[in-house]
């Protein structure tokens, strides 16, 4: 159906009633109220009859949504995007893919969310309104309003929150969580850490189970870390603290106070042996 101009039928849109038995709104009814307006109306041959399909349950919804992904998903893949399995694919339609990215099982992408060329996302990867450059690897990861530059490879299973940055060449492993923070050029944050509210430089390592404490339960505070900087395992950085460059902690270190350049900080209580203890303990 169509009238000679919009203006008529938003007029008869606001015309529809619900007295039926379902009480719901049915657009079919505008045909008989142009009709009895005198608008001109006319019968047309769709090309697709999906574009005619009707919702009226949570089935229909369903149905609707899959073929509006099959859509999508085809013509990303006509664009040179590699969708390894279709129907586990779930990509938004403010998306943009560049050629020849590769999208795994299981993924879903939204927002306004770009990848650039070369780019691997999945399987079991979810991204939303993020920005991920070109040769990049995210690897059944959640990111969340975060940015990677070229040749960024995150996971498995790390959480980048609102506010990250990964800049060229950086890595975030497994069981890694950054929120707010800037992670340099070829830094590393391999596995079992949480980065929030940090700027790290070019070249920083930083140990297993390593973490930066910028809560105080007011306020958030910041933690600087500089280039070419090692963090042992079991960091504590309470912030707001600074690392200079080219500088060490040593593991389990719980860091208060700043480090100048080219350091090593050990923060670490006197280890005591208590001889017998066992033997005692059982008797």
């Amino acid at each position: 159906m169509c009238t000679a101009s919009v203006p008529p039928l938003f007029t008869l849109l606001r015309r529809l009633g619900n007295d039926n038995q379902q009480g719901e709104y049915y657009l079919t009814d505008v045909v008989a109220l142009a009709l009895a307006a005198g608008e001109r109306v006319e019968a047309i041959r769709a090309p697709d009859a999906g574009e005619l399909a009707g919702i009226n349950d949570r089935v229909q919804l369903a149905e609707a949504t899959a073929e509006a992904q099959r859509r999508i998903n085809t013509r990303h893949m006509l664009d040179g995007v590699t969708i390894l399995d279709p129907a586990t694919a779930w990509i938004g339609p403010d998306v943009t893919l560049a050629s020849d990215v590769e999208i795994l099982p299981l993924t879903t992408l939204t927002g306004k969310t770009t990848i650039g060329w070369g780019s691997v996302i999945g399987p079991l990867s979810r991204v939303n309104n993020s920005r991920i450059g070109l040769s990049c690897v995210v690897d059944d990861s959640v990111l969340i309003d975060a940015v990677l530059e070229d040749r960024v490879s995150v996971g498995p299973r790390a959480y980048l929150r609102p506010g990250t940055v990964m800049r060229t060449g950086s890595h975030a492993g497994t069981h890694v969580e950054i929120k707010k923070s800037e992670i340099g050029p070829g830094s590393k944050v391999p596995h079992l850490s949480y980065i929030g509210d940090a700027v790290l430089g070019s070249e920083v390592n930083i140990g297993a189970g390593s973490i930066t404490c910028n809560f105080d339960g007011h306020e958030k505070h910041a933690t600087i870390i500089g280039s070419r900087s090692f963090v042992g395992s079991d960091t504590m950085f309470v912030a707001p603290v600074t690392m200079g460059e080219d500088a060490a902690t040593g593991a389990g270190s719980v860091i208060t106070s700043s480090i100048p350049d080219g350091t090593l900080a050990l923060a670490r209580a006197e280890q005591k042996n208590c001889t017998g203890w066992t033997k005692k303990q059982k008797e």
